[in-house]
């Protein structure tokens, strides 16, 4: 059986992994920051997650592993958005997505070993989202809780957030930063 190695402390991505029943161990990646030079959005998440996943699997020193990295972003119109650096680049997000419907784009990639062989597979999940209208004083408040601060695009559907969020079309653990169905489904046609 292989070792599953999630190269990610984020608490969300081993939360979905732990209710899908999958056994797991986190190493985190040792590089100081990940950049990219790609520029659509599917390519940054795939790029990065490559970059994650491969700085694992390059300091281990077992066999049969499997190493899943991911990274998560939003993007609306040609703007990508990660991560917030404060509160006011959170309140520039939220004021750019509320009333519209924006897209969360996961990027997973596979670093496993077949026939003592480095494999790598990348691939990307998209959700769409539409967000209701917030006031300034409901994104204020929002901010003030202090979920948005971890979250791509500022706000995590799965907590607080949730009470903005219209309705999505695509799988629902690819806006929470896993998406878990895809992830299986690649799983089984690799044949791992």
């Amino acid at each position: 059986m292989r070792s599953i190695i999630l190269a990610s402390g984020s608490p969300r991505r081993s939360m979905i992994l732990t209710q899908a029943g999958i056994e797991f161990q986190v190493i985190l990646p040792t590089m100081s920051e990940e950049v990219t030079d790609k520029i659509l959005p599917e390519e940054v998440v795939e790029d990065l997650s490559k970059q994650k996943a491969q700085n694992t699997a390059a300091g281990l020193e077992q066999e049969n592993y499997l190493v899943i990295g991911a990274d998560t972003i939003v993007s609306i119109g040609s703007r990508i958005l990660g991560k917030p650096s404060d509160e006011s680049d959170a309140a520039d997000m939220l004021r750019a997505l509320q009333g519209h419907v924006h897209q969360v784009y996961t990027g997973v990639t596979f670093v496993y070993d077949r026939d003592g062989e480095v494999q790598i597979h990348s691939f990307h999940a998209m959700t769409e989202v539409e967000m209701a209208p917030m006031t300034d004083e409901e994104i204020r408040a929002y901010i003030a809780t202090g979920e948005p601060m971890d979250k791509a695009g500022a706000y995590g559907i799965q907590g607080r957030g949730c009470v903005y969020i219209k309705g999505i079309h695509g799988e629902y653990n690819n806006v929470v930063g896993f998406p878990i169905a895809k992830i299986h489904s690649i799983y089984q046609e690799l044949g791992l």
